[in-house]
């Protein structure tokens, strides 16, 4: 299947690692421009796609999402780069647990409102593309309790898919398309359950043995996901809450 995606625009948050590092691929192989941010750079990082083994160019910045005026700056100067902007994808999260009011008050700056100032900036050139999506990855700690990922995490992930339910209304007229994706527990080399594998075995199992396939994802298969969702090829499709967890949930979706 042909996505559509060549010489498209792609804005990505929290690129470097795990899921979103598979975003930023996954775009760059269907021949997309991506720039991509996260909180601190790694080393070599502003190298990492310049070999030209992909058909899309890279450019990476470091910045924090949860500050405005920064994100306002990554995101003109993308599009002043490019071109433009076709897609944003929303996948930054502070990963946050804890009930504590400095957990609140980060998640709530870094998974919610980064999302809704990204949505805000981004507008402006959205409504130029003919090919405008909007992809925000949330949790399928955000559709039901979750037993390890309650508190902020769990909560905010929630307003995210209301958030973009509501939004995909709103600018469907526009012609802007909005979905979420909302993965289970996904197993990746230095990511969260990875250090629970080490450190905390006894919840690992737990959490494996949740999982009917017997496995947890991979970013790889995020990925396509969001991917395939943002596309032009899934161009009837807004609203949507794309569960991707290997019938890890049990709730049924009418």
């Amino acid at each position: 299947m042909h996505l559509q995606l060549d010489g498209l625009t792609v804005l990505v948050t929290g690129g470097t690692k795990g899921i979103g590092r598979a975003i930023v691929e996954h775009f760059l192989e269907e021949g997309s421009n991506v720039a991509y941010c996260a909180r601190s750079e790694p080393q070599g990082e502003k190298d990492r796609f310049s070999s030209g083994q992909y058909r899309g160019k890279a450019v990476f910045t470091a910045l924090d999402v949860a500050n405005k005026d920064a994100l306002d700056g990554w995101v003109k100067g993308s599009a002043q780069l490019f071109g433009g902007v076709d897609i944003v994808v929303s996948n930054v999260s502070a990963l946050l647990i804890a009930s504590t009011p400095e957990n609140w008050k980060s998640a709530f700056d870094v998974d919610m409102m980064a999302f809704v100032n990204l949505v805000e900036v981004t507008l402006p050139y959205l409504r130029k593309s003919k090919a405008a999506s909007i992809v925000t990855i949330s949790s399928v700690s955000g559709k039901e309790i979750d037993f390890s990922a309650a508190g902020p995490y769990g909560t905010f992930k929630a307003a995210l898919i209301h958030y973009s339910q509501q939004l995909a209304y709103t600018l469907a007229p526009e012609g802007i398309r909005v979905n979420t994706v909302s993965p289970g527990n996904t197993f990746f080399e230095g990511g969260v359950w990875d250090d629970i594998k080490r450190n905390n075995p006894e919840l690992y199992r737990k959490a494996l043995a949740l999982n009917p396939t017997g496995r947890m994802g991979t970013a790889e298969e995020m990925a396509k996901s969001v991917v395939f969702l943002a596309s032009p090829a899934s161009s009837f499709t807004s609203g949507t809450n794309l569960l991707v967890d290997g019938a890890l949930t049990r709730g049924v979706q009418f």
